[in-house]
């Protein structure tokens, strides 16, 4: 783990780029902090020397030296406040778009294992918190440190002993922060991570809020939702003690040095030799406004934790490693030459491999289904085709390539995949046909792509047509209506390698016909193969394998394999025994669940 001060200097260097503003702040900073001693200054003045006879002329300059003075403080100010503003916002883009480029490039394995919630949150929460420190602190720390270097300089040379006495509450202030720095960071630490699972829950909550509603789960996670604001609240209160008993006992601290200056003051200015009236106003006066940057620079503990804590959380994603792309080879347009050697794969921390000894040869443009048990390996085997993970033994080739050999984007430029859980992006139809390389495409070929898939029918009904916002994840149109799009999308890219996972399941009858008479257009010509759920629609496949436990234990044809009287014709009597009425909804669900 990183110290603080290596978590710092790092986040300095996303400030870095933005030098040049920076030192404009900087500049605005010094001509801030020089006009801090100039009030003490002429105070002492005036009781010394301005209510004595003076001249006209003096009348009139001091009060116009002291406007003049503040708006040069004024115009200061502004302009250091406003560079590091545009500092802070540029170093959270920064980030921002840093970490959602680093997310883009991470591999399928990292998001098995993250919360979504969790992400949004270091994203969106995290990184605005990290300003604190990069930014907002840094101001407070130069500024009010060049403001004490002034009023200490100015206050040496008034008197240098009774300036010494003051220094000496230095030295129990720093033991304070440092007390108490380490505590602030432990609960920013755990307000983050709360924060995270906050987001998680709504982001589930909010998402499932049907099933909530049918399953009578307000209650639960309202509960749910409750016992992590209260860790998140306890967190926050752990961060406030800690960030307001340091300025009490700060403040104390300096008292007592005040005091005791006062005291010696006093003494001296019995004595003929003391100083005078204008001149001990002045140097209480500077002590006193001494006091704010001081408080300010003790109370920078906090935010500067918090903003260390964020730092943490955020380089932990700019850290994870990318998808291994080390391959080197380009293939144009692949032919669909699968091959598995001796393939095994297995999950990290999983008990058992997920595939093991997988030998299997798909030929150009031929259709494989796989079958089997759920768990049995089928999403797996489907899942290295386009290297979501990576073989643990064995080779997997495409037209002759390891696939480790072909660079990432050559290799997925030759796949499509649909998938019976579709995704859609809150956007247009249009948009979501024509996605990613295929964002360029023109009007006539997402039509003829959306025709293609029968989805032309009810796209032109829209009010907006290919315009039409079809909402969160599609929300605004019907299952058969995604699972259309989908395909649509699917066929604009026109890869040679396609991936199913059969979409068919629970439709409607006549949202079925439609989806699965695009299919068959789809996978003419193509490698496909089919994660089958529904045994009865991969009759007319190729090549059927049945996976069982991660081993292929049979494979052939239909007709085949209920010869063979294996698995797969007991899969076919499972699922024939459990459908009470042909295309009932009852039917759909009892077969997914068997199949799959």
């Amino acid at each position: 783990m990183m110290s603080s001060r290596q978590i710092y200097l790092r986040l300095l260097t996303w400030v870095k780029p933005y030098w040049r503003m920076f030192g404009i702040a900087i500049l605005g900073m010094v001509a801030t902090a020089a006009t801090e001693p100039v009030a003490p200054w002429l105070l002492k003045t005036l009781i010394d020397n301005g209510f004595k006879a003076a001249s006209e002329r003096e009348i009139i300059l001091l009060p116009l030296a002291i406007v003049g003075i503040f708006i040069l403080r004024g115009i200061a100010t502004f302009t250091s406040g406003f560079s590091m503003a545009w500092i802070a916002a540029r170093v959270v883009f920064d980030l921002r778009q840093a970490m959602f480029g680093r997310l883009m490039t991470l591999p399928t394995r990292f998001y098995d294992d993250q919360s979504t919630g969790v992400l949004i949150s270091k994203v969106a929460y995290d990184v605005t918190n990290v300003t604190g420190a990069a930014t907002g602190v840094l101001t407070t720390v130069v500024r009010d440190s060049l403001t004490i270097v002034g009023l200490l300089g100015y206050l040496l040379y008034l008197d240098w002993k009774l300036t010494l006495i003051a220094l000496t509450v230095g030295p129990v202030v720093t033991g304070l922060i440092r007390i108490f720095s380490k505590r602030l960071r432990a609960a920013a630490r755990s307000g983050y991570s709360a924060m995270g699972v906050i987001t998680h829950i709504l982001e589930e909550a909010v998402g499932a809020h049907k099933v909530v509603k049918i399953f009578g789960g307000q209650q639960y996670e309202k509960s749910r939702f409750d016992q992590v604001l209260n860790t998140f609240r306890r967190a926050t209160m752990r961060e406030a003690a800690a960030a307001a008993a340091t300025v009490p006992l700060t403040q104390v601290a300096v008292s007592i040095s005040v005091a005791i200056i006062t005291y010696m003051a006093l003494r001296q200015s019995n004595s003929e030799s003391g100083t005078t009236v204008g001149e001990f106003l002045s140097f209480i006066t500077a002590l006193v406004m001494l006091l704010a940057p001081v408080k300010r620079l003790t109370d920078v503990s906090a935010p500067l934790q918090r903003g260390l804590a964020a730092a943490e959380s955020v380089f932990q994603v700019l850290d994870e490693v990318a998808e291994d792309d080390r391959g080197t080879a380009r293939i144009e347009r692949a032919r669909g030459h699968l091959q598995f050697e001796q393939a095994c794969f297995t999950y990290p921390n999983a008990p058992r491999p997920a595939l093991t000894d997988i030998d299997l040869e798909i030929q150009p443009g031929q259709t494989v289904a796989l079958v089997g048990p759920s768990g049995s390996g089928k999403s797996s085997l489907a899942a290295l085709v386009p290297r979501f993970y990576h073989l643990t033994q064995g080779t997997l080739r495409l037209d002759g390539h390891p696939l480790e050999e072909l660079t990432l984007e050559s290799l997925r430029d030759n796949i499509a995949m649909v998938s019976q859980d579709v995704v859609l992006f809150n956007d247009t139809v249009r948009a979501n046909i024509a996605y990613g390389h295929a964002q360029n495409a023109t009007d006539a070929q997402i039509e003829a792509a959306a025709r293609a898939a029968n989805a032309w029918e009810f796209i032109s009904q829209m009010e907006n047509g290919l315009l039409t916002e079809v909402g969160e994840n599609g929300v605004k149109l019907s299952g058969g209506q995604r699972q259309r799009l989908a395909i649509a999308r699917a066929f604009l890219k026109n890869a040679p390698i396609l991936i199913l996972d059969e979409a068919t399941s629970a439709l409607d009858t006549e949202s079925e016909r439609l989806i699965q008479a695009a299919l068959d257009t789809l996978i003419v010509g193509r490698t496909t193969i089919v994660i089958a759920h529904r045994l009865s629609t991969i009759e007319r496949a190729d090549l059927i394998v049945v996976l069982d436990q991660g081993r292929i234990v049979e494979r052939g044809r239909h007709g085949e394999l209920l010869a063979k009287d294996g698995v797969y014709a007991k899969l076919q009597r499972i699922q024939r025994d459990s459908v009470p009425a042909e295309g009932s909804p009852l039917e759909e669900s009892t077969q997914s669940h068997v199949a799959s």
